[in-house]
């Protein structure tokens, strides 16, 4: 910012970073705010890339450091195609530059729109967001409907911000979130796959997903997630969700880390189940049934929230390694046991069983197998002395019927 300054632009710290800072948490990251083009930061900083399509920023490297640093924007009145829209409203690019004063009412929340100045070291607010961040308070800028027409992604922003900061919607905004919901299928699968992460890889997983679907959002992510959750099993709500959100929530609070794919595969498993179950009442095999509702499932969840390629591969393993815990005889547990995603395995199928999904006892097999020697691993796995006895008679009858040497000779 100071070199900024040295140069002979406007530099300011915008949006989260002073927002969190004023909460007293540690931003982030953070974004700056200039008069200054991006290929004039260009000039002022060897260090710099310029990104976007939509909006052009420039990306200023310090090693590991980014920092992002945004032109203020103008107000709209663009000529040729620097500004161009779509039928529904939405901004599909916005390189219209201007001044602070206009900048501000082109962001989405008041309490992203304050400015930090090093001139005077004082927050700018031209919005009334220091008094909505002191009332704890997510208000749009401008009309709420035509905001959110513009980008209904923030919408999903709006969520993760009230959940994140513990801030109240304003009523006109979700007054409008009900009614342009639908509007989030427009935006492209792979940006919604990035905000996914975002909202349920934060530690808030569980009010996120509940705040989602009171606004009718979650629906338009996790669509075959939404079918299955209507569908009650055996009476009971289907609970293996909602324990695997609240488990990543306490692993995030501990400093665990937490997989994409393990939670993925859990938002998808009912819908994977629910569809094997019908293949097998028409007379799929069980083994072709689930691989055939995995498949499924997944070609329409990527059309939502595109999933890459290394997440479906390894929720496909994740979901196809629980039949085989039913086998605790023989060679095939050590086989499973050594298997690269077998703790991951372990933990869905400890999941599935919490939740009355899966036998209790056998999951406590597996744990008490995972930890004995190589000695008790064998003793574990042999097959039951009632097994024994049922064949031994058979064996006695036959050796007394045949001469020892036809024995050997056989």
């Amino acid at each position: 910012m100071y070199q900024l300054q040295k140069a002979g632009f406007d530099a300011y710290l915008v949006g989260g970073c002073v927002r969190d800072l004023l909460l007293g948490r540690e931003p982030k990251d953070f974004d700056v705010a200039t008069n200054a083009d991006p290929e004039q930061v260009r000039k002022v900083f060897r260090n710099c890339r310029i990104i976007g399509r939509r909006f052009r920023l420039a990306h200023v490297h310090f090693g590991h450091e980014v920092i992002e640093v945004a032109t203020f924007r103008g107000a709209g009145e663009a000529r040729n195609d620097d500004q161009v829209l779509n039928k529904e409203g939405r901004l599909l690019r916005d390189n219209v530059y201007g001044t602070i004063e206009q900048d501000v009412w082109r962001r989405d929340f008041t309490v992203n729109a304050l400015y930090y100045n090093i001139k005077d070291f004082s927050v700018v607010d031209y919005t009334g967001g220091m008094a909505d961040h002191q009332a704890g308070i997510l208000r749009l800028i401008g009309d709420p409907e035509t905001r959110f027409r513009e980008d209904p992604v923030r919408m999903l922003r709006a969520v993760r911000f009230a959940v994140k900061l513990g801030f109240h919607i304003d009523p006109d905004c979700e007054k409008a979130m009900h009614n342009v919901a639908e509007l989030l299928a427009s935006i492209p699968s792979a940006r919604l796959y990035d905000e996914a992460l975002k909202l349920f890889m934060s530690g808030y997983a569980l009010q996120t997903f509940e705040m989602l679907r009171h606004y009718g959002l979650f629906q338009v992510l996790f669509p075959a997630t939404e079918n299955s959750l209507a569908v009650e099993d055996e009476g009971f709500p289907r609970l293996l969700l909602i324990k695997a959100l609240e488990n990543s929530d306490n692993r995030i609070a501990e400093g665990k880390t937490v997989t994409a794919y393990f939670l993925f595969a859990a938002f998808l498993w009912d819908a994977v189940q629910i569809r094997s179950k019908q293949k097998m009442a028409k007379g799929s095999p069980e083994f072709i049934a689930y691989q055939e509702a995995a498949n499924e499932v997944i070609a329409m969840q990527v059309k939502s929230t595109a999933l890459p390629r290394h997440i479906t591969l390894a929720m496909r393993e994740l979901w196809s390694l629980q039949p085989k815990f039913n086998v605790c005889v023989g060679s095939k547990p050590s086989r499973l046991i050594t298997h690269p995603r077998f703790r991951a395995a372990y933990d869905f199928l400890l999941l599935r069983a919490q939740t009355g999904g899966a036998d209790l006892e056998l999951a406590k097999w597996w744990e008490s197998y995972q930890n004995a020697n190589e000695t008790e691993q064998r003793k574990m796995t042999a097959p039951s002395q009632q097994a024994k006895s049922t064949k031994s008679p058979r064996k006695r009858s036959y050796r007394k019927k045949s001469k020892p040497q036809e024995v050997s000779s056989d």
